[in-house]
């Protein structure tokens, strides 16, 4: 069975392989009708494009300065962290979008933006329990996997991750879980 990467941000990426969130912020790329969540375990694919340091805010600007500073997409890409989805909830209003602003990395008037873009469809919160893998497999980028859309089909030289090590232990992750669905329930935002 073929694995899945998830394009995101890769200031975002550094974020929750360290253990500093469980919660990505998503509405999907230019080149989709619409944002899903269709895997329930995925690779993280860093992309460095469209990140640009005003979007981030101040605290993950500094902490994650590498990552945030580069601009291209590189030909090997090592796909370094795997996700579980735990869970995804939609975000249709800017107060639940305030809710959680604590727990993620984007700037609020970022985040806001994408709220507003293709106001019809939700941004998706969706908590991942990530794993941080010693000895990356290497994806040779090509020009399939280019492009403004969340989801890539790896090829088949990509098996299951291997050795994956949690970013956070069992406790600190059910804390940080319990964190985001106690500000989504707070503004009224169920699974």
């Amino acid at each position: 069975m073929p694995q899945h990467a998830l394009k995101e941000w890769a200031v975002t990426i550094a974020a929750l392989a360290a253990g500093d969130q469980v919660l990505i912020v998503r509405k999907g790329g230019i080149g989709e009708k619409r944002f899903d969540l269709p895997h329930p375990r995925f690779y993280l694919f860093p992309t460095y494009l469209h990140q640009r340091p005003e979007l981030v805010k101040p605290a993950a600007r500094d902490r994650f300065a590498d990552p945030l500073g580069r601009r291209e997409d590189p030909a090997e890409l090592p796909l370094a962290v795997h996700a579980e989805l735990v869970s995804s909830h939609p975000i249709a209003d800017p107060d639940a979008l305030a809710a959680i602003d604590h727990l993620h990395v984007l700037e609020p008037t970022y985040a806001e933006e994408r709220l507003k873009w293709r106001r019809r469809h939700p941004l998706w919160a969706a908590v991942l329990r990530v794993s941080v893998l010693p000895d990356p497999q290497v994806l040779h980028v090509l020009p399939e996997h280019g492009g403004c859309v969340s989801w890539v089909e790896l090829p088949e030289d990509i098996g299951p991750p291997q050795g994956a090590v949690p970013a956070l232990g069992d406790e600190a992750f059910a804390r940080a879980e319990s964190d985001v669905e106690a500000a989504l329930a707070a503004a009224g935002v169920t699974g």
